[in-house]
């Protein structure tokens, strides 16, 4: 646990009055040499970070909000990216754009940097916030919001789609159009988004008596590890008719894998992705996909931590939005050119 020390505590350490210390910090008036020796001991033996709580005295707002995405050349990131500063900009805010990599230890370094730079409010699209630093941003005030892959454990508000719900929708999408042995590429699961697809997909199929685990596959929500996963599936599986990926970029590598082997996607193979990201119209076939709202997503998270910035909202809760199914040709199922009858 993080131990928060305020200005009241520096003082009472060095013997002095709150705002001596305040002038010391914020250098507006007279201080001997020895009351600056002693707040300067207190400060350290304290661990106390001045820019902090200079923050909090002057109460400074700086119209500035930072967006930490895991991956920025994800285009669904790149979406969401957009429309957080679409809606900022409208309110008067500037977006601070860091890429975290997924890596904690990377975006503890950006929360530290951000804490001393006046930052209004901090948007996190990435699993890698610990309780620790949650609770660490709660006692400095500095307001955050989680998007899309926020789990629920964690303090403040998160935005995302009925993920679960969604792949109960494409699985149901791939039996209405014949399919009879569908595999899973699924994400990481220490994301909730790879978690819940995994766990609708199961759901969806387990009364199947066709259905067996070894039909599930990670994928890593990228397109070399849906070519891979694809890869083992059909290894394993050769009569498989239908993919459902957890993303799509891994449904774009299970197509890339598909076509490598001679296998007609749409008409042999199925294969459905979620998300919505642009790129699944311009593959050849064009992929059917379950979409998020992702704009919506990112305008929405944008206007909630702007609301708790200015103290209209307080109540931290998860606000899950609808997905909708858009069916292109990877699920057509029409027979093979050269098949006869």
């Amino acid at each position: 646990m993080i131990v928060i020390s305020t200005i009241r505590d520096v003082a009472k350490l060095a013997g002095v009055s709150v705002s001596t210390v305040s002038r010391f910090l914020n250098k507006s008036g007279y201080v001997n040499a020895e009351t600056e020796r002693l707040i300067k001991d207190a400060i350290e033996k304290l661990n106390y970070s001045p820019n902090e709580v200079a923050r909090g005295l002057a109460g400074k707002k700086t119209n500035t909000i930072a967006l930490i995405l895991p991956d920025i050349s994800n285009l669904f990131f790149s979406d969401l990216a957009r429309a957080v500063e679409d809606v900022a900009a409208t309110y008067g805010y500037t977006v601070i754009f860091g890429n975290s990599d997924d890596q904690g230890t990377k975006e503890r370094r950006y929360i530290e940097t951000l804490k001393k730079k006046y930052i209004d409010g901090i948007i996190f699209a990435s699993n890698t916030l610990s309780r620790e630093d949650s609770e660490m941003l709660a006692k400095l005030g500095i307001p955050f919001v989680c998007l899309d892959r926020g789990p629920s454990e964690k303090n403040g508000s998160v935005v995302r789609s009925k993920n679960k719900e969604g792949a109960v929708m494409a699985v149901r999408h791939l039996l209405d159009v014949g399919c009879r042995k569908i595999a899973h590429i699924y994400g990481p699961q220490d994301l909730i988004t790879g978690k819940e697809r995994l766990n609708g997909y199961v759901q969806s199929v387990q009364v199947f008596e066709w259905y067996t685990p070894t039909l599930l596959e990670p994928g890593d929500f990228r397109i070399a590890g849906g070519m891979a996963a694809t890869e083992r599936l059909l290894e394993r599986h050769p009569d498989i008719d239908g993919i459902f990926a957890g993303n799509d970029l891994m449904a774009v590598g299970a197509l890339k894998a598909l076509q490598r082997r001679g296998i007609a996607v749409g008409c042999q193979v199925a294969v459905c992705g979620f998300d919505g990201i642009q790129t699944t119209e311009i593959t050849t076939p064009e992929l059917t996909t379950i979409a998020q709202p992702i704009y919506e997503m990112g305008a929405h998270i944008s206007r909630l931590l702007i609301k708790k910035i200015e103290g209209v909202l307080e109540e931290d809760r998860i606000y899950e939005l609808d997905v909708k199914l858009i069916a292109r040709d990877s699920t057509l199922r029409r027979k093979v050119p050269n098949e006869q009858g």
